[in-house]
């Protein structure tokens, strides 16, 4: 069996099982009903949206057989990058990937090998394992550009083709605001802080609430607004396919510390997609 190794240094996540117990114990994680079919994470370390990302990961449908999960990083024109090994390895035990659905995609939306170190995917998958314990996963991330949207839809023609009973959690920070990212339209300080949660990030969650892949790739890529549009669109696309309920926010943070706000940082929210019951008359409308 071919193993892919973890790449991140030890920080990002705890790394022994007691650790991640320990992490989980506190939180209040049971999803509400009708559980969901998609979810957006954020992939800081743990310490910073770890709690947030747990609230994604634990809305999903429990009974998923295989997690997709998408992460990014990837700009227009690249290709989608594949996890091509057997399985993932994380504290908890090896993450087995599964193999036939990754073929089916890869064939479907064309790829390449994920030689890469990125957080986008690897920072969440402790909270896949711990949470699914015998689900499989496919890893792949997308580029920020339409066709992701489309991607989202050969994920759920493959889950049908396959009879696979599937989830998908995709992976994207916020606006990454401060010196530190060559990013600091509105000077520093609280009133650089309102505006990132009240205006930057604000007007790309309404957009990936709202469904509207054109406006969530146009405020990631003008407005630096998220990190990993490829995701969030794939996310969307999927949600369509499967004519999910409009998104919900379930959390939204920063990494600004209560008190003084630091000269740099991170927005991060958790966004879920649910499956429509009985009557559904809040439906997925985005274009």
């Amino acid at each position: 069996m071919i193993l892919r190794r973890a790449g991140l240094p030890a920080g990002w996540y705890p790394q022994d099982t007691e650790e991640i117990r320990r992490f989980f114990q506190p939180l209040s994680l049971d999803p509400a009903s009708p559980g969901a079919v998609a979810a957006l994470a954020p992939h800081a370390g743990w310490r910073y949206s770890g709690r947030i990302a747990a609230r994604s990961v634990a809305a999903l449908e429990r009974d998923a057989e295989t997690l997709v999960v998408i992460g990014g990083h990837l700009p227009a024109g690249m290709p989608p990058l594949f996890a091509e090994e057997d399985a993932a390895a994380t504290p908890l035990g090896d993450l087995e990937i599964d193999r036939e659905f990754r073929s089916r995609l890869w064939d479907t939306i064309g790829g390449m090998s994920d030689r890469f170190r990125d957080n986008t995917v690897e920072v969440l998958l402790p909270m896949v394992r711990y949470l699914f314990p015998v689900a499989k996963l496919v890893w792949v991330r997308l580029p920020a550009e339409a066709r992701s949207f489309e991607a989202g839809k050969a994920i759920a023609e493959t889950a049908g083709a396959l009879k696979r009973k599937i989830a998908v959690l995709g992976s994207t920070d916020l606006t990454h605001y401060g010196d530190n990212y060559g990013f600091s339209p509105h000077g520093s300080g609280s009133a650089a802080l309102e505006w990132v949660t009240t205006v930057n990030d604000r007007a790309f969650i309404d957009a990936a609430l709202a469904g509207s892949q054109a406006e969530v790739l146009e405020r990631a890529v003008q407005d630096h607004a998220a990190c990993s549009a490829g995701a969030v669109l794939a996310c969307l696309g999927y949600a369509r396919a499967m004519k999910a309920s409009g998104g919900e926010l379930l959390a939204y943070a920063t990494s600004a510390a209560a008190g003084e706000v630091p000269d740099s940082f991170v927005g991060y929210a958790s966004i879920v997609w649910r499956r429509c019951t009985g009557g559904c008359t809040g439906g997925y409308t985005g274009g």
